[in-house]
């Protein structure tokens, strides 16, 4: 493709052009500032490629979206969680024998150092879990140090870090509601480990309700990974500057807990019970969406990317009837999110502004017919997003272009002025 042509003070440059394998075109415009003297003006980022990637790719418009290159539509609820993380950070998908071994490591490095298991007991009770989440992961750092080119640990901390969220999370949890600590086995899946950590006794063998397992197989595997959001640039930022993989992915954990962000699927469920709880009148909610001078946001509708139906949302809105029926479950706020669908699906407002369900509108009915509070949605959606930081992390490290991340800004401060002291 021929270069991109600028013209700037009546002066034309010459800008790099190349062409992603899905017919993306990017403009380089690297050394836009040094032979210019400008800068791009992009708030939120939302039109500058940071990097070139081979992780996942979305088409909005379409409502596509594709791990390494296969439709989230033949990998959610089709294979295992683990599996899936494979994929993401190895580039292929297991045989039968390393999906075994992946597996079995998993589960051996899923075990938090006991000196460790200590910090829970100095958490406040008022600590949002999310919180416990991001400290015990950055606190790992100090238990298993090293790394910088190490690709070994690097590997063996991968395996640390996704076998050990979820028992940081089933852990905090537990703590919280005063219960003894339930520890992985080997014969689970990953899916099945976490729901027996979580709600399993000491007293008497708890056997994992196959519909959930596959239910929380199926949300990680929604929620693992979405290109160049705002918590895995956060990752790739802090890696940059070959900080080690709990640092980066710790920080990202913290980015993910913004309400904007991982909160978005809690925000869901707190309005859908608001409407729940006056008397179920959702029409007056969709009116109050409608007018400017209204603080009400009607929450799980559109998306920043998706200009078209998310097609994780399509999966789950198929997934909650099966389960909810398999499990015996009423949820009034099943009824009170299908009436919300039906009419912003029709409405001309919505229709016109492509405000269609995201995947936070029925992830948090979900999460809640499979038991789980309302405190801990956005730490499973850290869970399912784990492989995806990992796989960002590992592919910044190799690329041949890493440069530390350092935007540029457009000043618009005071103009020099000088101090003179009083008299």
């Amino acid at each position: 493709m021929d270069n991109a042509k600028l013209i700037l003070d009546g002066k034309e440059y010459e800008l790099p052009v190349f062409v992603g394998s899905e017919n993306e075109v990017g403009i380089d415009i690297r050394k836009l500032r040094d032979t210019t003297g400008a800068v791009t003006y992009d708030p939120g980022f939302a039109n500058t490629g940071s990097c070139r990637s081979a992780i996942t790719y979305i088409d909005g418009d379409k409502g596509i979206l594709r791990y390494r290159g296969y439709p989230i539509e033949e990998l959610a609820g089709k294979v295992r969680f683990s599996a899936a993380a494979y994929l993401l950070i190895y580039g292929r998908l297991p045989t039968e024998l390393e999906f075994l071994q992946w597996r079995k490591q998993l589960t051996l490095n899923s075990f938090i150092h006991a000196s460790q298991v200590n910090f829970f007991d100095n958490f406040s009770t008022l600590s949002h879990p999310m919180n416990i989440l991001g400290s015990m992961v950055s606190s790992m750092s100090s238990f298993y140090p090293g790394e910088a080119d190490d690709k070994d640990l690097i590997h063996h901390n991968i395996q640390r870090l996704i076998g050990q969220v979820k028992t940081i999370a089933a852990f905090s949890y537990r703590k919280s509601v005063g219960l003894p600590y339930i520890y992985p086995r080997t014969d689970h899946s990953y899916a099945a480990n976490f729901l027996r950590m979580m709600f399993a006794t000491p007293a008497e063998e708890y056997v994992v309700p196959k519909v959930m397992e596959e239910a929380l197989d199926m949300l990680l595997i929604l929620h693992m990974d979405h290109e160049q959001n705002c918590s895995t640039s956060t990752v790739r930022m802090v890696s940059s500057t070959m900080s080690n993989i709990y640092a980066s992915v710790s920080a990202g954990i913290n980015a993910l807990w913004g309400r904007l962000h991982g909160g978005a699927n809690e925000a869901v469920l707190n309005m859908l019970q608001q409407i729940a709880d006056d008397d179920g009148d959702y029409m007056k909610y969709i009116e109050m969406a409608k007018r400017k001078d209204d603080s009400f946001k009607l929450m799980g509708f559109g998306h920043r990317v998706y200009k078209n139906f998310d097609p994780r949302a399509k999966i789950l809105k198929e997934a909650v009837d099966k389960v909810l029926t398999e499990l015996g479950i009423h949820d009034p706020l099943l009824d009170v999110a299908k009436g919300l669908e039906e009419v912003a699906l029709k409405d001309e407002f919505f229709v016109e502004r492509k405000l269609y369900p995201n995947v936070d509108f029925y992830s948090g009915i979900l999460y809640r017919a499979l038991g789980i509070p309302t405190e801990m949605f956005t730490v499973l959606f850290a869970i399912g997003r784990m492989p995806g930081w990992i796989a960002h992390f590992l592919e910044m490290r190799a690329d041949p272009d890493l440069r530390i991340q350092r935007p540029r800004q457009v000043y618009i401060g005071e103009n020099l002025r000088h101090y003179e002291p009083e008299e």
